[in-house]
């Protein structure tokens, strides 16, 4: 279905065959030969090379992402590539298939229990190093892919509260750019002190703590008015915060108050957070990136400009209706108005060929196949391959949601191919030994590794 729509969206009349090797479409469909053979090779391969060599294959994985920095081709602005003559690969898609490999095998060594604070942050340091290293590219697209490696310490028995926590900073983000700092400020501290009533079910002590703050930050208001005359009010306010820290603590350790500490390392927490991701996002992200974001948040309309693709992606699938237009019938795909219609944005063929229904079709199908992969992954006797399976699953979905949601504009664009549609020989590599290191793992479930 992917060879037919990447056919579909670069369709050439001059070129009408798709076993054309000078097309994209001809050119994919060697990847495809290429992947077969692949996919034969993993599958015969015994399975317990895959967890003794797990490590080696992710140590040799980082080097590569290391040496692409420096070696790699610039494309688009990100430095992602290996160029061999007409062969092109990007580490970062088979990165991904190594961290979930070595993640599986550290925490498949015994009493690797993820409550222990050493055993979490190595397992975050296995994620994070590649994420970094991609980040470094840039490319963001993989480093959210390997953040969703998360979900895989979540079923293992990471707390729910640092998952949540996670899920609050990107709310957290988004709020951040959404409401001006100082009313976001505010309106968590009410949330805080209802908290605090809530947890301790005394008026007194919540209007007492919150009168400490509001005596800080007037003092500090009236001598930054006649005095300091250098800071703002969202700096005020978490200074104010620290202060009324200091003075609380001697209440909170001598009432053992556990509850109100909490919420309040989470009320600092949130202000600083809010300071980083104001700086970060107004001086280390780069201009079309910011755009993006603004874009999808409502903050900016730039339909000509970083706006286009986005805009003429909603067009393209809006204009399949119902029933779409016809296969090799795209309008909008045919006269190329949709920047890389067959590599991120694929999905709008999809939608202005077949319509809804075809929609409902493919998303059908990948729905189906991770709802196979998590009952697959559930039945393993191995802790090992069980792992991987979750690592499979969380790497194909965080693909599968923000591709299609870039393509509908629900979801900033970062550049993430769809699994198994996208245009590319890399991420077809990727997934495929993603996919199928796993259905071999799976078929050797009644053996033990070790």
């Amino acid at each position: 279905m992917g060879w037919f729509n990447i056919y579909a969206a670069v369709y050439n009349e001059e070129h009408k065959t798709i076993f054309d090797f000078t097309q994209r479409y001809g050119k994919q469909f060697i990847w495809i030969v290429a992947t077969l053979v692949l996919a034969a090779f993993i599958v015969i391969i015994d399975n317990r090379f895959y967890y003794f060599f797990a490590w080696f294959i992710y140590g040799s994985i980082i080097l590569l992402l290391l040496l692409v920095l420096v070696f790699g081709k610039e494309v688009n602005g990100a430095r992602s590539w290996f160029e061999f003559g007409f062969l092109s690969l990007q580490p970062s898609e088979f990165a991904k298939f190594a961290t979930a490999l070595v993640l599986a095998s550290y925490m498949n060594t015994p009493r690797q229990e993820l409550t222990k604070p050493r055993v979490f942050f190595t397992a975050t340091a296995l994620i994070m190093l590649p994420a970094i290293l991609t980040a470094l590219q840039p490319d963001m697209g993989s480093t959210v892919v390997f953040l969703s490696l998360f979900i895989v310490l979540l079923r293992e028995g990471m707390s729910i509260v640092i998952f949540i926590s996670g899920l609050l900073m990107v709310l957290l983000f988004f709020l951040t750019l959404l409401i001006n700092n100082f009313y976001l400020e505010i309106f968590l501290t009410g949330i805080a002190f209802l908290f605090v009533l809530f947890a301790t079910r005394k008026w007194k002590t919540g209007m007492a703590g919150l009168g400490i703050l509001l005596f800080f930050a007037s003092l500090i208001y009236l001598l930054n008015h006649y005095i300091f005359k250098s800071l703002d009010n969202e700096k005020i306010f978490l200074i104010s915060l620290i202060l009324t820290g200091l003075t609380i603590a001697y209440y909170i350790y001598s009432k053992k108050s556990v509850a109100i500490l909490f919420i309040y390392l989470f009320l600092l927490g949130s202000f600083l957070y809010i300071n980083v991701v104001d700086l970060a996002f107004n001086h280390f992200l780069k201009p079309h990136q910011k755009e993006r974001v603004e874009i999808v948040l409502g903050i900016k309309s730039d339909p000509h400009g970083t706006g286009y693709n986005v805009n003429q992606s909603i067009i393209s699938i809006g204009s399949g209706g119902w029933n779409g237009k016809g296969y090799l019938q795209g309008t909008q795909t045919k006269f190329k108005f949709v920047p890389a219609q067959s590599t991120d944005f694929i999905f709008c063929t999809v939608g202005e060929e077949w319509g809804f229904l075809g929609s409902v079709v493919v998303i059908g199908l990948y729905v189906f196949l991770l709802l196979r992969l998590i009952k697959l992954a559930e039945r393993q006797r191995s802790a090992f391959t069980r792992i991987y399976g979750y690592g499979v699953v969380s790497i194909l979905f965080i693909h599968f949601f923000i591709n299609i949601g870039m393509a509908l504009g629900i979801i900033p664009v970062i550049g993430i191919p769809l699994p198994f549609f996208s245009y590319g020989g890399s991420s077809l590599w990727g997934f495929t030994i993603l996919l199928f290191i796993f259905l071999r793992l799976d078929a050797s479930r009644t053996e033990y590794l070790v």
